[in-house]
């Protein structure tokens, strides 16, 4: 896969994992929709469609092959446990004690988490272009996300703690992904580790536990979107993206997902839009734009 086509996919998954965040919210306050009916329900969705893609578009025989072979299928349990599912319900927590601010700006400390353990690894050597993209991704996501009001940090400390466990979560979903990705494919991987996720919630809160009675046209709309291109599209694209780039640059181009929802907040549910946060958004582009015309995707 080319450089260009990697960086595609990633920024795409990444806004669509953005708009999908903007598009829970209205589900959330307009459809009284349980946060963890909706993680369940999106997870089993979406992964058994990316599983029914394999079927049909490639090979076939890896949906259950992978499951013959012990280590992977181990591989395949954990990353599901603590990648996939860990992602999702670290993120949900932090925003259920705190904000939906705090704990975005708090889980993008992913790309930041990854370049230390790479160097601690000797897996990669710190450059200037690392300390550069690191940072501006994290002022960008904070004066995104913040305005620049160091106030709207002052949250509960389960906030801040659930909110830099799903910085590790992320970490961990995007660094283990990648020697899976050289044995199966990333439909397969993703798939089953959807699958894998919502099963385990699914104990806290079965799919088929809702009351659909204030659900309209509107709102099923909605879900589709979020359960299609919000999560079946997003994580799809963004694991494919470890094929041709670095953990540590499509952790970093994944930070577009604040820029995608505070847009899609501010021209859609008609939130203002401060000038730090243009700040932040020029940071973003420029960290994209760096990453974009480095030459070699070394990690």
């Amino acid at each position: 896969m080319s450089r260009q086509k990697g960086i595609f996919l990633v920024i795409t998954g990444a806004l669509f994992w953005g708009i999908g965040g903007t598009v829970s919210k209205k589900l959330f306050q307009e459809f009284e929709v349980d946060v963890d009916w909706l993680v369940t329900t999106r997870l089993l969705i979406a992964g058994l469609l990316l599983l029914t893609v394999q079927f049909f578009g490639k090979d076939r025989s890896q949906i259950f092959g992978v499951w013959k072979t012990g280590r992977i299928a181990i591989q395949l349990i954990i990353f599901g446990l603590l990648g996939m599912l860990a992602v999702q319900y670290t993120y949900m927590a932090s925003i259920k004690h705190g904000n939906a601010a705090v704990a975005t700006l708090l889980q993008y400390l992913a790309p930041v988490m990854i370049i230390i353990y790479l160097i601690f690894r000797k897996q990669a050597v710190l450059t200037r272009r690392d300390l550069l993209t690191a940072s501006l991704a994290l002022v960008g996501c904070f004066f995104l996300l913040t305005n620049g009001s160091v106030t709207q940090l002052s949250v509960p400390i389960p906030a801040i703690v659930w909110g830099v466990l799903s910085g590790v979560a992320l970490a961990f979903y995007t660094l283990y992904a990648i020697p899976l990705l050289k044995q199966c494919d990333s439909l397969v991987i993703v798939g089953w580790a959807m699958i894998i996720g919502s099963f385990m919630l699914n104990f806290i809160q079965p799919p088929w536990q809702m009351d659909f009675k204030s659900f309209t046209l509107e709102a099923y709309l909605y879900l589709v979107f979020v359960i299609i291109f919000g999560t079946m599209i997003a994580f799809w694209f963004y694991i494919e993206s470890l094929q041709s780039l670095a953990a540590k640059e499509s952790s970093l181009l994944g930070s577009t997902e604040p820029l995608a929802a505070v847009f899609t907040t501010v021209f859609w549910l008609k939130e203002p839009f401060g000038t730090f946060q243009w700040l932040g958004t020029t940071c973003i582009i420029v960290m994209i734009l760096l990453l974009a015309l480095k030459k070699d995707a070394s990690s």
